[in-house]
């Protein structure tokens, strides 16, 4: 008779709250910690040891930004995240969950958005699809062979048009009736009663509908007046949930709508989540004016983070088809054209060109994307000529400018002409200032989004590595056990999630990682399948960085692999309910 089920011998652990760590041996038993000890353990008391000598034992990581939301319905395992030490998982963020909407509405609102194809998640989502209730959601997903744990938003367009129909939640001149607004709530409370973290909503007017009914409006969430947010908000500021949003990039002055609704002003502050802390490239004031805004927000009394991506914010591009194109005019029009020919057609006239070049020099308009092709460099193309330069070196070369040259390119290689830029976080001294800054929340991976752009799976490794590299420099910028507890049990903390710590009596999850091993390229990317939708994305590989992962005391990563029976037959990770607060 065995007293644990696995030991971990050794290893240097780390606990989650930013205490101090030192060498530790820990016993596991019946999916929860059981003891953590100075002396070592004997063997004979476990079937398993891991000898973890030289490696960091952390508790999982949270990821608390993705989108998993129709992949977790035909392949739950979810081991893209796993494999980097990441035991639990949001989805529902951006408006984007698919938990009340038909199957027909919950594809259109995802798909285009989220770069996933249509005629994959349609179909999966018509087979399987039973639920629409939030409810039947979390008896859906309780069923599931998860791989790592699972909590979740509910999506303010996945809520507004399963009450109002697609057509009228994206229709300017129709609000919500009384009845309408009131079955918004009911489903709203019915879902914080089931354990929903929160609500996520959407002013980003960029994100557009797929399919052939409302083909490019912008996502339902955007059409909702303040005066419907804050029905709503007041339903989670009783509960002491979550708002999680997303700011216009072309009106800044929003974001004082989310920060007096964070503050209160009169009542009970709203802990509030807002996409994103950037250091951009093409607007230097975003990120002093996030900074101060936070700041101000907390000491008045609000409980208020901005998400922060660790690591450069890169943008990989096929042609044309890419996000950063939605937020000026010409943009706009050219992906708002399905058929190829139409569209070459238009990237051809002289006056859409001219109109084209007029948005490209304007530099001082609201941007993200820096809006320089001097800075964006060619990866793939049938010219091989041009593969590795920047489009206006090509440009000059040809003589013509850089407008013209790059959609010329486009007509011409339509998606076979790849390229890469740099948005943001692209200055070191920004970035490490950044992960410091206490109104922030070390999250926003994406993960499961953008096929063929870059999801930041190992974003928790990729934070570990920035840490780690001030240490090997002499001038640490914080405590390798305060990035963990940034990482884990901040966010668990903050959200209200049974997670993030691995002290006794707390549930196991855990991760072994050797950080020596974080001195490789933590952003190289490569292309990997995706269970069970028969395509490839990219992703990153990082050998011998996580060698064992722990969910709910079973291994579902075992030196470095994935555990093969990891969300076949019987799952790893369960539904994680939000803990009750007051």
């Amino acid at each position: 008779m065995h007293t644990y089920d696995i030991i971990i011998r050794g290893g240097h652990y780390i606990d989650g709250t930013g205490a101090p760590s030192a060498i530790r041996h820990i016993g596991i038993s019946q999916g929860r910690i059981a003891l953590v000890s100075e002396q070592p353990i004997d063997p004979a008391l476990a079937p398993r040891l891991i000898a973890a000598e030289g490696k960091w034992v952390t508790p999982g990581f949270l990821d608390t930004h993705t989108h998993y939301d129709a992949e977790l319905v035909v392949a739950p395992a979810l081991s893209e995240s796993v494999r980097h030490g990441v035991t639990t998982v949001l989805v529902g963020s951006c408006s984007l969950s698919m938990v009340c909407s038909n199957a027909l509405d919950a594809s259109d609102l995802f798909t285009r958005v989220e770069t996933v194809p249509r005629e994959k998640v349609l179909p999966i989502l018509q087979q399987y699809k039973t639920w629409n209730t939030p409810r039947q959601w979390v008896d859906f997903v309780r069923q599931q062979p998860l791989g790592p744990n699972l909590v979740s938003m509910l999506g303010h367009s996945d809520l507004r048009t399963a009450v109002m129909g697609l057509h009228r939640a994206t229709d300017r001149a129709v609000q919500p009736t009384e009845a309408e607004m009131q079955k918004m709530e009911s489903i709203l409370q019915e879902a914080l009663d089931a354990g929903f973290l929160g609500l996520s909503t959407m002013c980003l007017k960029w994100d557009k509908i797929d399919g052939d009914r409302e083909w490019s409006k912008s996502l339902p969430s955007t059409y909702a007046r303040w005066r419907e947010l804050r029905r709503l908000n007041k339903i989670l500021r009783r509960q002491g949930r979550v708002h999680q949003g997303a700011p216009n990039a072309a009106n800044p002055l929003q974001i004082f709508q989310y920060l007096f609704e964070a503050l209160g002003v009169l009542g009970k502050p709203l802990k509030t989540t807002l996409i994103s802390m950037l250091d951009l490239k093409g607007n230097a004031t975003i990120k002093p004016m996030a900074t101060v805004s936070a700041w101000l927000t907390n000491r008045l009394g609000g409980d208020f983070r901005w998400q922060l991506l660790p690591t450069p914010f890169s943008i990989y591009a096929d042609g044309m088809d890419v996000v950063i194109f939605e937020e000026f005019g010409a943009g706009e029009m050219a992906l708002d054209l399905k058929d190829q020919l139409e569209r070459n057609a238009l990237l051809k006239d002289e006056s859409y060109r001219r109109n084209f070049r007029k948005f490209y020099a304007q530099k001082l308009s609201p941007r993200v994307w820096q809006r320089d092709f001097a800075d964006a460099v060619i990866l793939q193309c049938p010219d091989a000529s041009i593969i590795g330069r920047n489009f206006d070196e090509v440009a000059r070369e040809r003589g013509i400018h850089v407008v013209d040259l790059f959609l010329d390119l486009v007509v011409q290689f339509g998606r076979s002409l790849r390229w890469f830029t740099v948005i943001g976080n692209h200055h070191r001294g920004h970035l490490l200032e950044m992960i410091c800054n206490e109104n922030t929340l070390i999250t926003f991976s994406d993960a499961g989004a953008h096929l063929r752009n870059m999801a930041f799976y190992n974003l928790p490794l990729r934070l570990l590595k920035l840490v780690q590299e001030t240490h090997d420099q002499g001038q640490p910028v914080m405590s390798i056990e305060k990035a963990v507890w940034r990482l884990t049990g901040e966010q668990a903390d903050w959200f209200g999630v049974d997670a993030g710590k691995i002290r006794v009596g707390d549930r196991a999850d855990v991760v072994i990682l050797d950080p020596a091993r974080l001195d490789q390229d933590l952003e190289k990317e490569t292309w990997a399948d995706m269970e069970n939708f028969g395509l490839q994305r990219m992703v990153n590989r990082n050998p011998g960085v996580v060698t064992h992962v722990l969910i709910n005391g079973r291994l579902a990563v075992d030196n470095e692999e994935v555990v093969a029976a990891l969300g076949k037959e019987q799952g790893f990770g369960r539904f994680l309910p939000a803990l009750a607060t007051g």
